[in-house]
């Protein structure tokens, strides 16, 4: 299926590899990604299974065989023996083994699809627009005006006041987008995920090489500040994210375990969140820390939720949210009240804390449109919207007050179990680029322009403080970095300089500069430089006959 990886590669508690030349060739291995196969391999189904008599064992393993066969995992392969056939398990390769995919280097092979005319009809209608408009002091689309213009309404005594208002400041900022490159550090693996912290100070990267390395962003700065030995790694550390304070890091791994480390001082305090699951294979994809820093919620491999106390020192809640893999999940707003999932099973779903009953649990509302797993989810921060990324190919905004209809999650589970290649590997085939909407598919919008290959990579709504979140941004599996316009569906611009998938994102919340982290094992740091302006304007113009001719750059 779109999103299925290796099986039963690395280990669950005690079982990880510390060398990663030891870990399979996967990212994410054990990730399944099709609700065909779904929860038929949890724990009840396998507790069943291992009572069976001796006799049905050959049953079973051959059916185990047809399905790894049947979903590109291992290979037959011409070899010696009585058979003349040999078993081959495919760890990195693709269908050709010279062609660099498990790299993440498809590149100009892979020319992911733009809508043209973006469908902006329900965006049109919707609260979003009146908000961000009024973030931007834009009083319409159609009228958005040049900087120099703005100065000169300004020396003309037409501006409220004696100077800018803030909208009108992020305004003027949404002309001067990140466009260079003014700092980079290489690694030697693949750099798996960047974020900054909430006040913009400091950088927090992950690489495969299992450090963890955090950088002084203060004024400017690109600065490595210190680096973290992660501990209990299983192939690759793929999720970071930072306490609200800014003491502690967050990072998980193909492990039992969520991993807290302190930073603030001279020593590195680890200490192991246990959360006991069931799973013997089990892996945390996605953290979210609560702004109160009182919790850490997770999203697993065995379609769980999990919430771990960090006063009570132990995990408070585990949830049986999705029939695949939790790639993503979030918190809504501020007030950790409520949740959202992103899955496999191309489900997201909004959870409530308040009413929610571990031995019944049942989401507010459910969010269907996507036709592959999901790989990310983001929310706009006020419990409203929220973006989701997928292997479809697509994002799509949501609106949380506009659930789907039963037709409508039946739709898209059966777009799920449709899809047949492998999104690590192969290139995504025609009949998976479908553009028509789902029935019964309440999204806002729907994004296309960027490449959603070879691993979960993501996408964020730009800051509220320097661009009134007027922008999506995300990796693409091309090696670029894509920025939307919330509104009208095109895509602003692109930025290019890496040589393979990037992965994660982070812009600054209040300072116009970009992070990307990529499979090239390159960190960059992106920021505005004036360039002149007939090459300005000729760049737009290029970019203006793209979106007519649906061409890549």
């Amino acid at each position: 299926m779109g999103s299925q990886s290796s099986s039963g590669m690395s280990g669950g508690r005690g079982s990880s590899s510390g060398n990663p030349a030891e870990q399979p060739e996967a990212e994410e291995p054990n990730q399944s990604s099709s609700s065909s196969s779904s929860r038929g391999r949890r724990t009840a189904d396998r507790q069943q299974g291992d009572r069976q008599p001796a006799s049905e064992e050959d049953v079973d393993l051959a059916e185990v065989l047809a399905y790894l066969l049947r979903r590109g995992q291992v290979r037959l392969v011409h070899g010696s023996g009585a058979t003349g056939l040999q078993l081959v398990q495919s760890y990195s390769d693709s269908d050709e083994e010279s062609d660099g995919a498990w790299e993440g280097r498809l590149g100009d092979r892979y020319n992911p699809p733009v809508d043209t005319q973006p469908d902006t009809n329900e965006v049109d209608r919707s609260e979003i627009r009146t908000q961000i408009l009024l973030a931007t002091a834009s009083s319409t689309l159609k009228r958005r005006h040049s900087f120099t213009h703005m100065l000169s309404e300004r020396e003309q005594g037409r501006c409220r006041g004696s100077s800018f208002s803030h909208g009108e400041c992020s305004r003027i900022r949404t002309h001067f987008l990140p466009n260079y490159v003014s700092h980079k550090d290489t690694y030697q693996q693949k750099a798996f995920c960047g974020v900054y912290s909430e006040d913009g100070n400091m950088f927090l990267s992950a690489c495969q090489d299992q450090n963890i390395r955090l950088y002084n962003t203060t004024r400017g700065r690109f600065q490595l500040r210190q680096t973290v030995k992660a501990r209990d790694v299983g192939w690759s550390v793929l999720d970071v994210c930072f306490t609200p304070d800014a003491q502690h890091v967050l990072y998980s791994s193909w492990s039992d375990y969520i991993h807290l480390c302190s930073i603030d001082g001279d020593s590195e305090n680890h200490t192991a969140l246990d959360l006991n699951p069931d799973e013997r294979r089990f892996c945390v994809f996605s953290l979210a820390a609560s702004t109160d820093g009182k919790e850490i919620l997770g999203g697993a491999n065995d379609g769980c939720l999990y919430v771990f106390d960090l006063e009570q020192n132990k995990r408070t809640l585990k949830i049986d949210a999705h029939e695949d893999d939790v790639n993503a999940v979030a918190f809504a707003d501020s007030s950790s009240q409520l949740l959202f999932s992103g899955s496999d099973d191309a489900l997201c779903k909004v959870w409530d804390r308040r009413t929610l009953r571990e031995d019944r649990p049942q989401p507010v509302g459910q969010l269907a449109g996507h036709r592959d797993g999901i790989t990310f989810i983001h929310s706009k921060g006020d419990a409203r919207y929220l973006i989701s990324n997928s292997k479809d190919q697509s994002i799509k905004l949501w609106d949380v007050r506009k659930f789907s209809p039963k037709e409508g999650l039946a739709a898209s589970r059966l777009a799920v179990t449709q899809q047949n290649w492998d999104y690590r590997w192969q290139q995504v085939p025609q009949r998976a680029l479908k553009r028509h909407k789902l029935t019964g598919d309440t999204s806002v919008m729907t994004y296309r322009g960027h490449g959603v290959l070879h691993t979960l990579i993501r996408c964020r709504f730009s800051p509220e403080f320097s661009t009134g979140q007027r922008f999506i941004y995300s990796g693409c599996s091309t090696g670029k970095i894509i920025i939307y316009d919330v509104l009208t569906g095109t895509v602003v611009t692109r930025l290019s300089g890496h040589d393979a998938c990037v992965r994660d994102v982070s812009w600054h919340p209040y300072e116009d500069n970009i992070i990307s982290s990529s499979w090239d094992g390159a960190v960059r740091m992106w920021e505005h430089r004036q360039t002149h302006p007939l090459e300005e304007e000729r760049e737009r113009g290029r970019e203006t006959d793209r979106q007519t001719a649906g061409e890549k750059p």
